[in-house]
């Protein structure tokens, strides 16, 4: 049976290299009993090659089981793989027979075997060495005859290094490795399952099949598809559906490619498109005015903190007249903490968490003139970058503050502070 035909009988579609190379390593091993790991990404299709090595060896006529280890409960697993006998734990209400004793003959999938827990990984090497398994709640040694097909998308030698997977049992399973290539690695491959899916959504709603000009065809094949096989169905299938033309260029097939996600931070990009605000602030200056404006929100929590600890009624009287005042310093603190993230900040947080361990009233009043001379300094600075800010704009407040990454409510308190 050559590769194509086996193809055709599995419903596999392309013709990358890497596709027939694993399909070329399952047609070799199926005639044996030989265990195999397959791996590869979510959604490449890896319970397909499980098929054909089942249907291909001479166990095709035994059972065949497909067994998501990632979906079974770490307290239930056992059972389901083993059997129970009844009363063993709470709600055994009959013997049940496990997956192990019902493939007896057969094959048995294990798919996401990076998620078995460790304590089932040693019953399943008993399995694979000596055939031997006992059930939940008994003694008794139990015998089968089952040939086991595992599959991750995780990379195991990574688990082994980190204790969550059995080196013993890995080494095991890998007899014969078969690699499943990406989605994106197959080149031309895209085009012809994308053809398929949307003739079959044709065919099932009896409606005109979709077809890309030349531009969407490079575009399709250039997205990378995290999502792999199942993505390119999904998004072939929602075209076919909400499409009026039957024609879908480049710019309507962009609107179905979901942006890739990217967990760095944004640079700031101006109207213009450059790297800075309109009067040429440098990425480094708008840097240093995000530090500059946490650093001064400190100072003033600081006194403010001083200030409750030295009124003797604990300061309600301070609190009720800064109550507007911390309001609007604890969401422009949240909103700074979440923009930027770099290691100052968090040496400054190490320093101030190891200083806060010897907090008392002493220290601030030691600390208090020190404080107001450094004060001193951040406000001329502040009240500079505000005239700055609002001889840009026009003296149009709400323009500044935008420009300073502030609330309006911020800057006229500030405007009203420095009688500007």
């Amino acid at each position: 049976m050559d590769i194509q035909t086996i193809k055709n009988r599995f419903g596999i579609i392309g013709n990358s290299d890497h596709l027939n190379f694993a399909i070329k390593v399952a047609m070799q091993v199926a005639p044996t009993d030989m265990t195999v790991l397959i791996t590869g990404e979510s959604g490449v299709g890896k319970e397909s090659f499980s098929k054909i090595i089942h249907q291909l060896s001479a166990r095709k006529h035994g059972q065949f089981i497909a067994v998501n280890c990632g979906a079974i409960p770490e307290g239930t697993i056992d059972s389901e793989l083993f059997g129970h006998e009844k009363g063993s734990f709470t709600g055994a209400y009959d013997t049940r027979k496990g997956y192990f004793e019902v493939t007896d003959g057969g094959t048995i999938f294990l798919d996401e075997i990076g998620e078995m827990p460790l304590s089932t990984q040693s019953r399943l090497l008993r399995v694979l060495e000596n055939g031997e398994y006992i059930r939940v709640g008994s003694s008794k040694v139990m015998k089968t005859d089952v040939r086991v097909v595992a599959a991750t998308n995780v990379n195991l030698i990574q688990a082994v290094e980190k204790g969550k997977f059995r080196e013993d049992l890995y080494y095991r399973l890998n007899t014969v490795p078969i690699f499943v290539p990406p989605l994106r690695d197959r080149g031309e491959d895209i085009e012809l399952l994308f053809r398929k899916f949307t003739s079959d959504f044709a065919e099932k709603h009896h409606v005109n099949a979709i077809k890309l000009t030349a531009d969407a065809k490079q575009a399709l094949m250039a997205y990378r598809y995290p999502g792999n096989i199942r993505q390119l169905k999904n998004i072939a299938e929602q075209i076919s559906l909400l499409e009026m033309e039957r024609e879908v260029d480049k710019d309507i097939l962009l609107k179905y490619l979901p942006q890739e996600g990217n967990m760095m931070p944004a640079l700031y990009k101006s109207q213009d498109g450059t790297g800075g605000s309109k009067d040429n602030f440098s990425e480094r200056d708008i840097l240093y005015k995000i530090l500059f404006d946490m650093r001064n929100d400190v100072e003033e929590l600081k006194k403010l903190v001083h200030n409750v600890l030295k009124n003797e009624n604990y300061g309600e009287e301070i609190l009720k007249d800064n109550e507007d005042l911390f309001e609007v310093k604890q969401n422009e603190f949240k909103e700074n903490a979440e923009g930027i993230r770099t290691p100052f900040l968090l040496d400054s947080r190490k320093e101030e968490d190891e200083d806060s361990e010897h907090f008392d009233l002493e220290d601030y009043q030691d600390a208090e003139h020190e404080i107001e001379e450094e004060s001193l300094s951040l406000e001329k600075k502040e009240k500079e970058m505000i005239e700055r800010a609002l001889s840009k704009n026009q003296n149009k407040r709400k323009y500044a503050a935008r420009d300073l990454g502030i609330s309006e409510r911020t800057l006229y308190r500030k405007i009203k502070q420095y009688d500007l």
